[in-house]
């Protein structure tokens, strides 16, 4: 688990989705992102499932032990395969349900700060479970901020005046690709935070540069699907 104020670090990155997606008119909110076939709204949709999941699981709690912490959580998700595009598909048509994509935002905006409290009111030595996992809270908010980052930094694909994510949510999704990434690779000198993120997620290919300086490590890219 990252040493970073978890609580914290998902409010910056609720708080991040929600300057991206805030002005935006329903044209604005059409707009295509980094997730292939998902539009603006489409990708809010779904990351405002994962603050409904977030209420529920932390209203729930359970005993432990955990079996999985923030980072080995995410091995069990490597992206792509039937299940990830069946999910792609619902959420597609779950966002086309709405009359207008302006109301996912008004969704969103009252569901993401009471996530937010529900962390900060949650006991940081008590465990949830989710996704078929039992995680400790603290590793439970970070896999919320990580997602969060990466699919802050898809939705300002087409919107390039965005606002960035939070430094202290960056952090925690740094951290979890460092510990999917392993601590014998070094990732390249000449890459930003957001560089690392995108290219971690595959968002973004490596170049011949980049896997020369890998190494050997280039080929377990992306970390995180």
């Amino acid at each position: 688990m990252t040493a970073i104020r978890p609580g914290e670090a998902l409010a910056q990155a609720y708080d991040g989705v929600t300057a991206v997606v805030d002005g935006l008119d329903d044209a604005g909110l059409q707009r295509a992102t980094r997730c292939h076939g998902w539009l603006v709204a489409d990708l809010l949709l779904h990351v405002l499932g994962d603050a409904q999941r977030a209420l529920v699981a932390l209203a729930s709690p359970v005993d432990g032990p955990a079996d999985v912490d923030d980072v080995s959580y995410w091995r069990g998700f490597p992206g792509g395969g039937d299940a990830a595009t069946r999910h792609a598909w619902w959420v597609r048509r779950s966002a086309a349900a709405f009359d207008r994509p302006t109301l996912i935002v008004r969704l969103w905006r009252e569901t993401a700060p009471a996530a937010v409290r529900a962390a900060g009111s949650a006991d940081p030595e008590g465990y949830v479970s989710t996704q078929g996992h039992v995680l400790r809270v603290p590793d439970f908010l970070a896999t919320l901020t990580t997602e969060a980052v990466v699919h802050h930094l898809d939705l300002t694909s087409e919107l390039p005046d965005a606002p960035a994510p939070g430094p202290l949510a960056v952090r925690v999704a740094v951290a979890t690709m460092d510990g999917l990434l392993s601590d014998d690779a070094v990732r390249p000198t000449a890459w930003t935070d957001h560089d690392y993120l995108l290219k971690a997620t595959g968002r973004v290919p490596l170049t011949d540069r980049d896997r020369l300086e890998l190494g050997e490590p280039a080929g377990w890219f992306p970390l995180l699907g």
